[in-house]
């Protein structure tokens, strides 16, 4: 096979993993997961699939304890939905790299704090960052970031709240200085004055 159809092999079973591990999985040990990139040998025996978990050590451990033991779930689930002559046995890797990409960034914050601070530019604290005080807790927007550096799906937003309401007057038109909407129908035009 070549490496295109490899790489799209790779992309519809990290889609499909992913949805099946959202929509699919009944497990409460496979929570905050994201399928981050999957490896497919060049004979589409075997995958390597990795994934971030959020989460201290302890969470992680059981997450792809879960994983593991939902594989041939997942593979069954892969193997409806890509057509190759095998079905590719799924290896799940933690990948840590967004882990340590928000460690750093983190760190670069710390240090444009300390330098504002020598220089007498005195950022504020909104500036500068938000502190992060536990290891474990990693910012949503920057795992979003990271998994979108890396090429993989956002997670979906679980909760209502989380889309921002439109503004009611671009929806509903132009609005009278009341806030009844106004009526543009019954504008007339004015003839102008010829001389």
């Amino acid at each position: 096979m070549t490496s295109r159809r490899i790489a799209k092999v790779a992309q519809a079973m990290r889609e499909t993993i992913s949805s099946c591990i959202l929509r699919g999985l009944k497990d409460p040990r496979v929570r905050d997961v994201t399928v981050l990139n999957v490896d497919v040998s060049e004979d589409t025996r075997t995958a390597k699939v990795y994934v971030s978990v959020m989460g201290d050590e302890r969470a992680q451990a059981l997450c792809l304890h879960g994983l593991n033991s939902a594989r041939g779930y997942l593979q069954r689930k892969v193997a409806d939905r890509v057509q190759t002559r095998y079905t590719p046995v799924l290896t799940f890797v933690l990948d840590s790299s967004v882990k340590r990409s928000v460690a750093t960034s983190r760190i670069l914050r710390e240090i444009a704090a300390e330098n504002a601070v020598h220089d007498g530019t005195g950022l504020t604290e909104a500036e500068a960052g938000p502190e992060e005080t536990d290891d474990a807790a990693v910012d949503d927007a920057a795992v979003d970031e990271v998994a979108d550096s890396a090429g993989a799906s956002p997670r979906p937003k679980l909760s209502a709240e989380a889309e921002p309401a439109g503004d009611p007057q671009a929806e509903n038109g132009p609005r009278a200085a009341d806030g009844s909407p106004a009526d543009t129908a019954e504008i007339e035009a004015t003839p102008e004055d010829s001389s």
